[in-house]
């Protein structure tokens, strides 16, 4: 089966292609003999005849450093009658421009397989959809409120305060049980986002690790521990943590088996999920999950290409519906 498969991504020359997630999924895709396009979500237009066109470049892409991808012409094309597969892989952050770009491919579903499926792509944030596990989450408190984190911290001591819609481990804080500079905080976060805010409990666990773990259609595919680099506390890989093999604890294995069919029904792909201390659950992440080239560094395994086989059954499937 040759696809046509488009790749909503950020700028394909600015990539590290040394650990992107989304070119390796361009070369596995390659590899089987589809034809790959990559766009920017900015040349998303819906038309009066409710048609999604987009301005695309047909690419070639290999793994040489500084020589990693050829563009052919750019052209426009009806991704809802051009295109088998669009892969939406642009970057957070979760704005306004992000979900609405999630209601404009929506309207392709009938006919083009949008991966991840973008209607709960939108009701998924890395951390409001985890919150439907908080059986396995550490406590964790959703305000805007100082006054609430004071009664949380009397709780639960030294806390990390998060952005509930950032990414990459940006503007995480760590505040300590005297609470200093807790009040500036909150200014600096209530001026700065419009939503509440995301508190923790400080685990001291994250010295040993960040558990990324990639699920394909509600399967574990392969997991890599993300330690923190020194003076650091927060492990990912873009704050300059580091990846060690690693395998699952029976209670990592118990949070996946709890996610994965929920996962697969949603028409969630690819996720990659983060544990600490083997336990606790803290993101579920479904806009545009990376790991799977550490992962198959270590594991010797193929990601991307479990990643299209699950796309080429889903594919299969909805054929067979239609005959």
């Amino acid at each position: 089966m040759s696809l046509r498969v488009a790749v909503q991504m950020d700028p394909i020359d600015r990539i590290n292609i040394a650990g992107d997630s989304s070119f390796a999924l361009m070369l596995a895709a390659q590899a089987r003999g589809h034809k790959v396009y990559e766009y920017h979500v900015e040349s998303l237009t819906l038309d009066e005849d409710d048609r999604l066109f987009a301005h695309v470049f047909p690419v070639t892409v290999q793994r040489v450093v500084g020589d990693h991808f050829t563009r052919g012409d750019q052209v426009r094309l009806d991704l809802g009658k051009d295109i088998d597969v669009v892969l939406m892989r642009q970057d957070p952050p979760f704005h306004m421009g992000y979900i609405t770009a999630t209601h404009m491919l929506e309207r392709i579903a009938p006919t083009t397989l949008v991966v991840n499926n973008p209607a709960n792509v939108r009701n998924a944030p890395e951390k409001v959809m985890v919150l439907n596990y908080r059986r396995f989450m550490p406590p964790t408190l959703v305000t805007r409120s100082v006054e609430e984190v004071r009664r949380f911290m009397a709780k639960h001591g030294a806390i990390v305060v998060k952005p509930i819609h950032g990414n990459g481990g940006k503007a995480i804080f760590r505040i300590g049980e005297n609470a200093e500079n807790l009040t500036a905080l909150f200014e600096v976060f209530n001026q700065t986002w419009p939503e509440p805010h995301m508190v923790q409990p400080f685990l001291p666990e994250v010295a040993e690790g960040d558990k990324r773990i990639v699920l394909v259609d509600g399967e574990v595919a392969g997991a890599i521990n993300r330690v923190p680099g020194e003076g650091e506390f927060r492990s990912n890989l873009a704050m300059g943590g580091s990846a060690q093999a690693t395998e699952l604890t029976a209670r990592e294995q118990e949070i996946c088996d709890a996610l994965g069919p929920d996962l697969k029904q949603l028409g969630l792909t690819f996720v990659g999920i983060d544990v600490i201390g083997g336990k606790w659950l803290t993101e579920i992440n479904v806009t545009s999950p990376t790991g799977i080239v550490a992962i198959d560094r270590f594991n010797n395994t193929d990601t991307a290409g479990l990643i299209w086989d699950a796309i080429e059954r889903r594919l299969a499937d909805r054929r067979s519906a239609i005959d």
